[in-house]
């Protein structure tokens, strides 16, 4: 008879955790985050929400894609924003006429996520909690209150770095376009006998959108100079990731997505400069990306980096920093021939 992990006793399931330990030389806290990970996205996409929600970012890039060797904890969703201020732009979805317009679209996104959330996502997560007898609180947090954050009883813990929460962050800037039906499944799932653990099918945002969103984002930081928050060198080691998958001839030369990523982010996401001029992502994808920062941005990028791999979030052995920057020259540089070659044809 098969039994769910979530269900088993606290001792039940450090025994499993500790089985697939020895199994996969898997982290037990990184393994017990996963289920959760999943379970989270398990209960958004099987309830009324999930046609309008795409599930994006370097998790969707683990558990969907299966393009990077790290453990990705955190949930980055969009919610359609065709349906949170339909009231503005209509059903069709384009894109605003100004800055001015995509101003006022943004202050109303920042006005009604918040209580998007509040009313809609919270009700989903808390009646799964409560149906199936989970221990575990939610709370809405974020400077602009975009994050929920589920607290879990973890049985296990790392050195800090990996907490043991999951965070849902939601945007409402965008459609999540191009995105597909794809099925996700727990790092654990088959390692035992007996015991099955969750599963979810959400909308996933395409390779190549999550590419060029995250380049373009490297690309700012290099341009500013500096890095803004802890915790951001997974990006660098997912651009790195896709330069080795087998997506990665088809994403750089998706001139589509690069094109509609950069104007996406020249209306919605306006960013400036080391010294102060606004930052143009049309360059970006079209042969002038850069994604390897200098000076101190660089020094920090390395010790978060380094944080990031004493917690043992990678699989198996992870480059070194030096090695991981030289990877990312090559993205760099092949994204750039790529653009060139393409817009010179």
């Amino acid at each position: 008879m098969t039994e769910a992990f979530l269900k088993l006793s606290r001792d039940d399931q450090r025994e499993v955790l500790e089985l697939v330990r020895e199994r996969t030389d898997r982290p037990t806290h990184l393994l017990e985050k996963d289920v959760w990970v999943v379970w989270a996205l398990g209960a958004l996409f099987e309830s009324s929400l999930a046609a309008d929600l795409t599930f994006k970012g370097g998790t969707s890039l683990s558990k969907a894609y299966k393009v990077i060797d790290r453990f990705s904890e955190d949930i980055d969703l969009t919610y359609d924003i065709r349906k949170l201020i339909e009231d503005l732009i209509g059903s069709d979805g384009s894109l605003p006429g100004s800055r001015s317009q995509a101003d006022k679209w943004t202050r109303a996104v920042r006005d009604r996520l918040p209580e998007w959330i509040a009313t809609n996502v919270c009700p989903v997560i808390e009646a799964a909690l409560a149906r199936e007898k989970m221990e575990a609180r939610l709370e809405i947090g974020g400077a602009g209150n975009d994050k929920l954050m589920l607290h879990y009883p973890a049985l296990k813990r790392g050195t800090g770095y990996v907490a043991p929460m999951i965070t849902l962050e939601f945007g409402g800037r965008a459609t999540g376009e191009p995105h597909q039906v794809l099925p996700i499944t727990c790092d654990m799932d088959g390692h035992v006998p007996n015991v099955s653990f969750p599963t979810a099918s959400p909308l996933v945002m395409s390779v190549a959108r999550t590419f060029w969103e995250k380049a373009t984002a490297a690309h700012v930081y290099c341009a500013q100079r500096r890095i803004r928050s802890e915790r951001y060198a997974r990006h660098w080691h997912d651009l790195a990731a896709l330069g080795r998958s087998p997506f990665f001839t088809g994403v750089i030369e998706d001139r589509a997505v690069a094109a509609a990523v950069a104007q996406h982010k020249s209306l919605f996401f306006i960013e400036k400069n080391s010294v102060g001029g606004v930052i143009d992502y049309l360059p970006a994808v079209t042969g002038h990306l850069n994604i390897v920062p200098g000076g101190d941005a660089c020094s920090a990028l390395a010790d978060d980096y380094a944080n990031m791999c004493a917690d043992q979030i990678m699989l198996g052995e992870a480059l070194t920093f030096e090695q991981l920057m030289q990877a990312c020259r090559e993205v760099e540089s092949q994204a750039n021939k790529a653009a060139s070659r393409i817009t010179h044809a």
